[in-house]
């Protein structure tokens, strides 16, 4: 029984490790941000992942991936390695972090759409009923973080350009899992995503010599475990369920970014913000169970490779 519930047991620990980092994150993002441009930013911290991606795939003896699964890497890494990280950060600069959180978690709601109309994805009841509890969360959430006069139009649009190009990457990352590893979708997707944002390599150079240390420090972090561990991980469990419960899991991630910043900013979440997490974790349990869980299917593929 154990050995049958192996592979997902597996996979819901990678997804636990995807939302812990994605979480982690933004508190890095806060303190790089204040130095780096949006497009530097994202740059310096695909460089740092294809550098950490590159040297796992030469550990582990993984070539590049098959000609199938390139074009949803080619799509995965153009709109979410390289469009999504870069208007993200920009739109983060435009708005406050709470109406950031509320049009960006707007993303597993598209993926959910998207997967179930061009992936044949299941939508059973349990599922949308998870979403829409962990949507009323991030709502919440971002409500409580939201202040006063912190929004602008442009900002909103950018985040909302972030949550297309993110549902369109994870919804294109999906069959290219069925022909090449996690580690292969993930180096390479990232290392497009790198080429997309080469046009700012000059603001990446000089900023990173007037930049602090922690600044620089905490790019490439970003880029080591958020963006190469995260993304394998993300990867790996998306292979083995389909596009949209792995959207509806990333809901923990507000949850997580609230504990996080009372734990490590000294950030003393409101009432009302704690009641948002509450409710975002447990849509992402209602999501995840068994029942919903039951209709959702096995890929035709799937390489054991993280």
């Amino acid at each position: 029984m154990m050995n049958h519930r192996r592979p997902d047991l597996l996979a819901a620990g990678a997804a636990l490790v995807t939302v812990l980092l994605w979480a982690s994150a933004f508190v890095s993002i806060r303190s790089a941000g204040d130095v780096y441009s949006p497009g530097a930013l994202a740059l310096g911290r695909l460089l740092s992942g294809v550098i950490a991606l590159s040297a796992l795939c030469l550990v582990r003896r993984e070539g590049p991936p098959p000609r199938a699964a390139w074009p949803g890497i080619g799509i995965s890494g153009l709109l979410w390695f390289g469009v999504y990280m870069v208007v993200l950060n920009w739109g983060e600069q435009q708005v406050d972090a709470g109406t950031a959180a509320l049009v960006v978690n707007i993303g597993p709601i598209l993926i959910a759409l998207l997967g179930s109309r061009l992936l044949g994805d299941a939508m059973p009841p349990r599922l949308l009923a998870g979403m829409a509890v962990s949507f009323a969360g991030a709502v919440t959430v971002g409500l409580s973080m939201s202040g006063g006069g912190g929004s602008s139009v442009l900002g909103v649009v950018l985040c909302l350009l972030a949550a297309v190009a993110y549902a369109g990457g994870v919804v294109a990352q999906k069959p290219a899992l069925g022909a090449a590893s996690a580690l292969q979708v993930t180096t390479y997707g990232c290392l497009v995503g790198a080429v997309v944002c080469l046009p700012f390599a000059g603001q990446l150079v000089h900023q990173v010599a007037d930049a602090p240390v922690s600044a620089t420090l905490n790019m490439v972090y970003l880029g080591v475990f958020p963006t190469a561990l995260a993304f394998t991980t993300w990867a790996y469990a998306l292979a083995r369920t389909t596009a949209s419960r792995m959207g509806a899991t990333t809901y923990a991630v507000p949850a997580l970014v609230v504990l996080m910043s009372w734990v490590a900013l000294g950030e003393v979440p409101g009432l009302f913000t704690l009641a948002g997490g509450v409710l975002c974790l447990a849509g992402v349990a209602v999501s995840r169970s068994r029942a919903a869980a039951a209709v959702a299917p096995r890929p035709a593929k799937v390489t054991d490779s993280v």
